[in-house]
């Protein structure tokens, strides 16, 4: 082998051993997204909805008559990624709420496998010029989601639109995902 053979062979083995450590660093941040997101949320106080202490008492009902007139539909929309053998759908597909109204629904979730798996919900609201509208008050995505194998439960969003939501915007979607954690990433 000679010298220029040499060098050209050690280039590419470093090239080989960048690009591994490039594919597994981006799989280990896919299982990192999620405590990543918690952290977030935490941080930037979206992980109750946006709202400032989320209208309760005499302020919820102040806000509801001011805006009696006004409705805006809300749709649910929920995905399960392919590696969580769960059914995940919403019991109601679409509601129509007064801005500053709380609501509840219920997803239902079912796990297709015959042992226990822990999954997250991850949301999303559409338009996302909605998000800082939209507060859950209560909701499953708050915590990690553990199904034993074949088990069915029904968990509850309790949530509410401002009333500061922009005139415009008069239908908003609330989206999940469910991503399954990795055995033993559970608290």
């Amino acid at each position: 082998m000679t010298g220029a053979d040499a060098e050209r062979h050690g280039r590419q083995r470093r090239t080989v051993r960048l690009l591994a450590a490039l594919a597994l660093g981006m799989f280990a941040f896919g299982f990192a997204l999620v405590p990543l997101y918690g952290l977030f949320c935490a941080v930037t106080g979206t992980q109750r909805g946006g709202l400032a202490a989320a209208q309760t008492g005499a302020t919820a009902t102040t806000a509801v008559a001011a805006v009696a007139d006004r409705r805006v539909t809300v749709k649910f929309d929920g995905t399960v990624h392919p590696d969580l053998p769960w059914e995940f759908v919403p019991s109601e597909r679409r509601v129509v709420v007064h801005p500053g109204e709380t609501r509840e629904v219920r997803f239902v979730a079912t796990n297709r496998s015959s042992r226990s798996i822990t999954g997250q919900a991850i949301p999303a609201v559409a338009p996302w010029q909605a998000t800082a509208y939209f507060g859950k008050l209560e909701c499953f995505c708050f915590q990690q989601q553990t199904l034993d194998g074949g088990e069915r439960v029904e968990m509850p969003l309790r949530f509410t639109v401002s009333p500061d939501l922009p005139a415009e915007i008069d239908t908003l979607t609330l989206s999940y995902s469910f991503l399954r954690l990795a055995d033993g990433q559970g608290t």
